[in-house]
């Protein structure tokens, strides 16, 4: 390689070009929805606390620590939960505002690193391929990524934001090969803190794990607890084959990953920008048919957005923000993809006849969030399908590009191409080129 070059690390290219990564950090938010909550609404935390369940207000859904104290469980009757502690304070749940909080928390990370995978409400996962030429050791990887977290909950609790106490000393995070073994070691780490595997030590790591960690159903923890099973030690400890001789495809899944032996990529699933049409009211509304045909302008206007030519929806949000800074939210995953505005508004309507808003509404926004390709005679004037997740990765490899430059005070990238190929000798066959992303 000639002089005054710098050796760029491969795993940073390869992030830009390929949506997976061998190396992962789990970034957990235990009881994600009742900590957003506590956080929003000042000295929650200092009470018992549950959230009502979203499909039935019936029943409990997250429980605080010290409801559970008091004997409170998830999917008890709310009459049980008040027999067993009258202090208790109960929650309605606010989907649209957790669902924003967590989207706002993928966006920090990703700019970390453009490979995010998220699994459910407080639980993501970054890759973390090529971040050792960016940020150093796995140690300094986790602190940027708690840096980042850090300026996430200061970006939320700015003023007229949702966050009026922090939750970040709630989140724990876990470095490791493979999503399993990073999300057991998030498992394990304490509030704030973070736990690392090196790379290697995996099997030693999960050894003297709980079964617990395991995506089991309730039969198979059963069966494996009469056999004597508690920890992945003793369960990779038994023979492949007898395991699954006795539990079938599942039980060889289980084995490999109590042993170490499957070291899931993590996928950053790239999304294409949704299209999105809001319309404020000036007087809160509360009349189901002007909420109608407010829908049916939304949908037209959505619909003649250029990112939507030659592109069918497949599934389709609506939010109402209503007085008393509450919500409401209806989403559809249409049967048949379409770009006919009455089939999309169907549904829709349907939801606000059986289960309108409870409160008069301030603000209506749509959203389009999926989409499926066109005819073939739509797609021969449709703009191209990856042109939005091309865009996402450009604009996180500049970030890197730039993360990079302020480190070395220099451009430091460089593209490699073949311009001797039957050369012998390297600097023949290769020649570097400046890199711009």
């Amino acid at each position: 390689m000639a002089s005054g070059y710098i050796r760029v690390p491969l795993g940073l290219l390869s992030m830009s070009l390929s949506s997976t990564s061998s190396l992962a950090a789990c970034v957990w938010i235990p009881l994600f929805p009742l900590r957003c909550e506590e956080a929003r609404h000042a000295g929650l935390a200092a009470y018992p606390t549950a959230m009502l369940a979203p499909d039935t207000t019936r029943k409990l859904w997250q429980v605080s620590s010290l409801a559970r104290h008091a004997g409170v469980k998830p999917g008890m009757t709310v009459s049980q939960a008040i027999g067993l502690c009258p202090t208790l304070r109960l929650i309605e749940p606010d989907p649209v505002h957790y669902d924003d909080c967590f989207a706002r928390l993928l966006a920090a990370l990703n700019e970390i690193s453009p490979v995010i995978e998220s699994r459910e409400l407080g639980l993501a996962y970054v890759g973390c391929d090529g971040l050792e030429g960016i940020f150093g050791s796995p140690g300094t990887i986790v602190d940027a990524i708690r840096g980042m977290m850090e300026r996430w909950n200061d970006g939320m609790s700015g003023a007229g934001s949702p966050f009026h106490r922090s939750i970040v000393p709630t989140f724990r995070v876990g470095f490791g090969l493979g999503k399993f073994t990073a999300w057991v070691a998030a498992s394990r780490a304490k509030p704030g803190e973070a736990v690392i595997v090196p790379v290697g030590a995996e099997e030693k790591f999960l050894a003297s794990q709980p079964i617990s960690v395991l995506p089991l159903d309730t039969d198979t923890h059963r069966r494996l607890r009469q056999l004597g099973i508690r920890s992945l030690g003793a369960l990779a400890a038994l023979p492949e084959e007898a395991v699954t001789a006795q539990f079938g495809a599942m039980g060889r899944r289980l084995w490999r990953l109590a042993a170490g032996r499957i070291a899931e990529p993590v996928e950053g699933r790239i999304a294409p920008e949704p299209i999105v049409a809001a319309l404020t009211f000036f007087t809160p509304v509360g009349e189901r048919e002007l909420l109608v045909h407010a829908l049916d302008q939304l949908i037209g206007r959505a619909l003649k957005h250029p990112r939507r030519i030659g592109w069918r929806v497949h599934a389709v949000r609506l939010r109402a923000d209503l007085e008393g800074s509450s919500s409401w939210l209806a989403a559809i995953l249409l049967k048949d993809p379409t770009a006919d505005g009455g089939c999309i508004a169907a549904p829709l309507k349907t939801r606000l006849e059986q289960a309108p808003p409870t409160g008069a509404v301030e603000r209506l926004v749509l959203e389009f969030t999926a989409f499926s390709p066109g005819t073939t005679e739509l797609q021969l004037f449709a703009r191209d399908a990856q042109a939005a997740a091309r865009a996402g990765q450009q604009r996180a490899l500049q970030c890197a590009a730039r993360e990079i430059r302020m480190r070395v005070k220099r451009a430091s990238l460089y593209h490699v191409i073949e311009v001797q190929p039957w050369s012998r000798l390297p600097e023949r066959r290769y020649a570097l080129i400046d890199f711009e992303p």
